[in-house]
């Protein structure tokens, strides 16, 4: 018996929006999935060939990129991140917009031009991202690791600046930061492990082809 394909979601706020997608492309996670207090990771759907699981949005690419997930639902923010050559995104999928900005605090901003920037301290959980941004400018970018309270930086003087994502800007504003600079747009992709993608064709394309109908929808 075939093993089942396994999709991996991420927790939190893309797979909200995910999961009317999923239930377009037909997957529809078990009961349990949708149990607040359930510690499951792995989860049967309405079909016995896809099983999902739930992970951070960041592993979701570790998943696949390994094998050890053949599809997942991962943003366009962590694909350039990581740049695993194993995964191929052949379906943007119109969900989880937001942008990675550069941000700092709002009276450093009120006499701050990044044009003049020849060296920054930044926190962010993008360093790869942060660093190429900068340097495609000529700026040497300091960058201190952070995963998560990112704002928290400025505030207690780990580092002046932060790259982090963005949507409504509400948590910079609540913190005393402003935007200064956009890096990148971002939205979420289906991706595909590439070995995948060929050894098990006749399973992986078809469900690359119903995600593919749901966007267009």
């Amino acid at each position: 018996m075939t093993e089942p394909l396994i999709l991996a979601v991420p927790k939190g706020r893309i797979l909200d929006e995910a999961l009317p997608l999923l239930a377009r492309v037909g997957i529809i996670p078990e009961p349990d999935f949708s149990n607040e207090g359930s510690r499951a990771l792995r989860f049967k759907t309405n079909t016995p060939a896809i099983d999902l699981i739930r992970v951070r949005a960041f592993d979701v690419a570790t998943f696949v990129a390994h094998g050890a997930a053949q599809l997942g639902i991962v943003g366009s923010d962590v694909l350039a991140e990581f740049d695993y050559s194993e995964l191929y995104a052949p379906v943007d999928l119109g969900i989880g917009h937001c942008r990675i900005s550069v941000a700092e605090p709002a009276d450093l901003a009120s006499k701050d031009d990044p044009r003049g920037w020849s060296h920054v301290r930044v926190a962010t959980k993008y360093p790869h991202i942060t660093r190429a941004h900068f340097e495609a400018r000529g700026v040497q970018a300091e960058c201190i690791k952070l995963n998560g309270a990112m704002e928290l930086a400025p505030v207690l003087d780990l580092a002046p600046r932060i790259v982090d994502l963005v949507s409504s800007g509400r948590t910079l504003k609540e913190n005393g930061l402003v935007e200064v600079e956009v890096i990148a747009e971002v939205s979420s992709r289906l991706i595909v492990n590439r070995a995948a993608f060929k050894t098990r064709a006749t399973e992986v394309v078809p469900l690359v082809d119903k995600f593919r109908k749901a966007v267009a929808e």
